[in-house]
């Protein structure tokens, strides 16, 4: 899964993995759903095809109307908005993985898949963002009524705090590794 940090795997190196991985997992899900749909590569009915054209559709409106500098301004602006949130999904998955099962499927996702902090500013501020846990767990529960699993790992920190750490990875691997079930650590041969 390219949006789940593994162990002592940089934040950097994350961004890199996460952005294009999922954009290339999104296009061969289009292209199974086009052979389904028995389409072509172009259809106009390919939901990814759209969504390129209406980036591109944007970004020559925003031309227009504010060039250069206002492009470059809603350039930067996208791009910090996907590395914010690739920082969350690192922060919030960082080195728990589910195991493959002989069968060749994945575990199904627990309570201890990904990183809670309840941490009450940040729960109120980020609107039970950070009971992560119990979204994955119940994926069709409100926000506001999300748990706090005890059996969740837990961050040291609060979501903004550890984001800033992430920055840091000797710091962030420091203070996360430990705290990673030893089930989930994966077993380096030698």
């Amino acid at each position: 899964d390219p949006s789940t940090a593994k162990y002592n795997q940089s934040l950097f190196s994350f961004w890199l993995q996460s952005v294009t991985g999922t954009y290339r997992k999104a296009w061969r899900i289009q292209s199974k759903l086009n052979k389904i749909e028995n389409r072509s590569f172009f259809s106009l009915k390919s939901d990814m095809i759209w969504f390129t054209l209406i980036h591109f559709v944007y970004g020559g409106i925003v031309y227009v109307f504010f060039g250069e500098s206002g492009l470059m301004l809603s350039f930067f602006s996208a791009i910090t908005g996907i590395l914010l949130l690739e920082t969350i999904n690192y922060i919030e998955h960082y080195g728990l993985r589910r195991n493959l099962r002989p069968s060749g499927r994945y575990d199904r996702v627990a309570e201890n898949h990904s990183w809670n902090s309840n941490h009450a500013l940040g729960r109120i501020v980020l609107y039970e963002l950070t009971r992560h846990s119990d979204h994955h767990f119940k994926s069709n529960k409100k926000y506001q009524l999300l748990n706090c699993h005890e059996t969740s790992p837990q961050l040291p920190f609060g979501y903004p705090t550890s984001m800033v750490i992430a920055f840091v990875p000797p710091l962030w691997f420091r203070l996360m590794n430990h705290r990673i079930p030893k089930e989930m650590i994966p077993v380096v041969e030698s």
